[in-house]
């Protein structure tokens, strides 16, 4: 299951995106050739010419990253596609998805990948672990990956994201991803296969990401997971619209960032999401921006009336009001009081 970026439909060639880079390409055809085989008959499966392989700027579509990907693992017998030191035989990671789709919740099911994962190869392990509020994904490496390092950590961690995704049917948005190699020239690329911000030269390879994502339940059964494996390749890197966590985490930036959320674009920004689809998703939700962003300014409002003897303007600016008159309005649509009117009534702390 290597990386290429989402398309609109299976078999799309003629109008999907060119963007996938040719280096994912150049990598299958070392593979082939460390097996001392000919990829020629992949190759041209997938509709890839030789001028384009000898061209750094060529970009493949999803289709046929697809195409290609799947002869050669056919052909190799190999679903790691030459990355580690022995081969990984057809149906390699419908078991570790065989041994994942039981769990409770995400993350028992990502610990159960990683576990699983060093059964397979011993080459590389993977490692979930938690600091605070996040997650982290991360590859530590035991022997030198040579020229397919780039595409065997790419692959393994869009390959474990996408599962990730496709078990609780929800995107799971990245706080950041890193990589312990120098930005390649197709560095842009990153910018699709991981959502957020990319780093290079920074070691272990992993992706970062919301730590509640952790807790939800799978969403997938067996009967499910058979014909996801079906078409694996495409199915793993779907960009689902729905985000479980959206609401939750919409509310918890409003609330840490009351002076750098006036706005949506400056929400989504946080938040590494376009405003359309910020809206888009909260709809699909049954949320509205404007709803939460009540709600979260009323609770923060009512706290500090409640809690603290603030002056009524501090109070507006501390929930993110951007002036006292347009706050003392919203205040009185919420309580039908003033918030002097509110405190009067109240036992404040010092």
């Amino acid at each position: 299951m290597p990386p290429h970026p989402p398309h609109p439909a299976p078999g799309s060639l003629p109008s999907a995106p060119a963007l996938t880079p040719i280096a994912f390409v150049q990598a299958i055809v070392r593979a082939y050739r460390q097996r001392g085989l000919n990829p020629a008959k992949a190759l041209e499966q997938a509709q890839i010419t030789p001028e384009s392989l000898l061209n750094a700027d060529s970009r493949i579509t999803a289709w046929q990253m697809e195409k290609i990907s799947g002869a050669a693992m056919q052909e190799l017998d190999d679903e790691a596609l030459g990355w580690f030191s022995r081969r990984l035989p057809w149906g390699s990671y419908g078991m570790l998805a065989r041994a994942s789709i039981s769990a409770p919740s995400l993350g028992v099911a990502l610990k159960r990948w990683c576990r699983h994962h060093g059964l397979i190869t011993d080459d590389i392990t993977l490692q979930l672990t938690l600091t605070g509020d996040t997650a982290m994904l991360s590859i530590t490496e035991h022997r030198d990956l040579g020229d397919l390092r780039e595409f065997c950590l790419v692959s393994v961690l869009r390959n474990i994201l996408g599962v990730a995704c496709w078990l609780i049917d929800s995107r799971i948005p990245l706080q950041g991803a890193q990589f312990p190699f120098a930005a390649p020239p197709h560095h842009a690329a990153y910018q699709v296969l991981f959502s957020g911000p990319t780093a290079f030269d920074t070691a272990p390879a992993g992706l970062r990401f919301d730590a509640r994502y952790l807790a939800l339940p799978l969403r997938r059964d067996e009967r499910a997971l058979q014909q996801m494996l079906q078409r694996a390749l495409p199915l793993t890197v779907l960009q689902y619209r729905r985000d479980r966590l959206l609401v939750q985490r919409v509310r918890q930036a409003l609330a840490a960032h009351p002076a750098q959320t006036h706005n949506a674009d400056a929400l989504a920004a946080l938040l590494h999401v376009s405003p359309r689809t910020l809206h888009r998703q909260l709809k699909d939700e049954g949320a509205s921006l404007q709803t939460l962003k009540d709600e979260v300014r009323r609770d923060r409002a009512l706290d500090l009336l409640l809690r603290t003897a603030r002056p009524i303007k501090q109070v507006a600016e501390a929930a993110g009001f951007q002036n006292e008159k347009s706050f003392m309005r919203a205040f009185r649509s919420w309580t039908g009081q003033s918030p002097a009117e509110f405190r009067q009534g109240k036992r404040p702390l010092a």
